[in-house]
């Protein structure tokens, strides 16, 4: 970058803590954190309500969870610019071509808990439901899902930091967030933009993760008073 007359020192020597680069750099700085917050959350829903059709096809029998496990699995091995390169004749240059992408990364995650999760419900208490008559729906969204709802929680809160790492692989696209900023710092090692950008990454990690715990503490009060 062009350095001026005045300029902070810790510009002139490239220092990796810069307070001046935090304040000039603050709108690239929010915009940057708001299109990856915006990016995680909407990709990580929407691995969230494929994955929970596919736990309960997987959940059917052996074979069918083999198959749907291991397709989840040879998804997540898809190298991500082999991934967005298959995409991009379908989505283009958009934020579509990486919440896909990202969607497709953490089923492999989402599937394996929410089967867990489903698989861990004792079998007196789906005998339980059903005596008193609850058909499989009411058994699923009133007996299943709730009782299984922290070990779901548990993978989205590894899919969701997960994706916080991954989203900056949208750069490529043009569309990673805060990955943008570090493809540009690193390209001209501008060290307190690749600083800066990456601490927000992991303070975004943290945010996310501990929002998390509390929605499950919030969903799941009978947890709290068994404990």
């Amino acid at each position: 970058m062009a350095l001026v007359d005045g300029v902070a020192q810790c510009y002139v020597d490239n220092d990796w803590i810069c307070g001046r680069y935090w304040t000039d750099y603050r709108p690239e700085l929010t915009d940057a954190t708001v299109e990856h917050l915006w990016i995680t959350v909407v990709s990580v829903v929407a691995g969230l309500v494929v994955a929970v059709p596919l736990a309960l096809l997987a959940r059917r029998n052996a074979t069918v969870e083999s198959a749907v496990v291991g397709a989840t699995t040879i998804i997540y091995t898809i190298p991500s610019l082999a991934l967005f390169s298959l995409l991009l004749p379908l989505t283009g240059l958009s934020p579509t071509t990486v919440i896909i992408g990202l969607g497709l990364y953490s089923l492999t995650i989402l599937v394996r808990n929410v089967l867990a999760g489903l698989q861990g419900v004792p079998d007196e208490i789906r005998e339980a439901a059903r005596g008193i008559g609850y058909s499989p729906t009411q058994l699923l969204l009133r007996v299943e899902l709730p009782l299984a709802l922290p070990v779901i929680v548990a993978g989205l809160r590894i899919a969701t930091v997960s994706t916080v790492a991954l989203a900056t692989i949208g750069s490529i696209v043009s569309y990673g967030g805060l990955g943008n900023l570090l493809l540009l710092a690193v390209g001209n090692q501008f060290k307190a933009q690749i600083f800066a950008a990456s601490v927000l990454c992991v303070a975004l990690a943290g945010v996310l993760d501990l929002a998390l715990v509390v929605l499950q503490q919030l969903l799941t009060p009978w947890t709290r008073h068994a404990r």
